[in-house]
């Protein structure tokens, strides 16, 4: 592995910031050099894209949860050649079905009239497995992220991935070492998501966790960490 290639950028999903990875950093600061992107200031993957290749090194492992993982394919379409391996978590390549636009859409409007603590909790029994709804430590932690990232930035978020573009036309050009991991009870990104994913990037290896909803780098944080470590090994 190169010195270049020692780089390693998280990028979070939905209302979600640097705790999401928090685990994952711990686990791999010693040998690489870790960052978390910040997604919270740009209205389109696009420039969300930009932003990160702005300061990213030259080149990079990169894992993405989720509207990361939008970004992360805008990155590969925008600079392929900075990303040496790719790891897509719990995300997915193809656009929005109707229903869920219209559940985005109604999000925004919600906040729009001041109720964004409502609209994120709406969020959570979507966020992680029902069985863990009732476990404090977790549903608080998602909780601070949201507030961390506040309104403003949640609605921008929203409308980036209304407006992402349809990446399942570009996954056989992705040729670096890629990593596919879902939830096998994730209710946003379905375990289908994710083989289509695996199918279409050439030589993806896929993994699902069982008992996992959507964020698995906090709900089995442990279990993430060891499959992201064969990744980059």
């Amino acid at each position: 592995m190169t010195d270049e290639s020692k780089n390693l950028i998280f990028l979070p999903g939905l209302i979600c910031d640097h705790a999401l990875w928090r685990e994952q950093m711990i686990a791999f600061s010693g040998d690489y050099d870790c960052s978390v992107a910040d997604l919270t200031k740009d209205e389109t993957v696009a420039d969300m894209a930009r932003a990160v290749l702005r300061d990213a090194p030259a080149q990079f492992n990169l894992a993405a949860l989720s509207m990361g993982g939008y970004v992360a394919f805008e990155i590969l379409r925008q600079a392929p050649e900075r990303v040496a391996r790719l790891a897509l978590l719990n995300t997915k390549a193809r656009p929005d079905t109707p229903e869920e636009r219209t559940r985005r859409e109604d999000l925004v409007r919600a906040v729009g009239v001041g109720n964004f603590k409502g609209a994120t909790g709406r969020l959570l029994p979507l966020f992680i497995h029902e069985d863990r709804l009732g476990e404090e430590d977790l549903t608080g932690e998602i909780e601070k992220m949201a507030e961390r990232v506040g309104k403003d930035a949640f609605v921008r978020q929203q409308k980036a991935i209304l407006s992402r573009p349809d990446s399942r036309p570009d996954l056989g050009a992705i040729a670096c070492p890629t990593l596919v991991v879902g939830g096998r009870q994730d209710r946003l990104t379905p375990v289908d998501c994710h083989e289509e994913m695996a199918e279409g990037i050439p030589g993806a290896e896929l993994v699902i966790i069982e008992d996992c909803g959507h964020l698995s780098p906090i709900e089995h944080p442990d279990r993430v960490t060891e499959e992201l470590q064969r990744w980059l090994d």
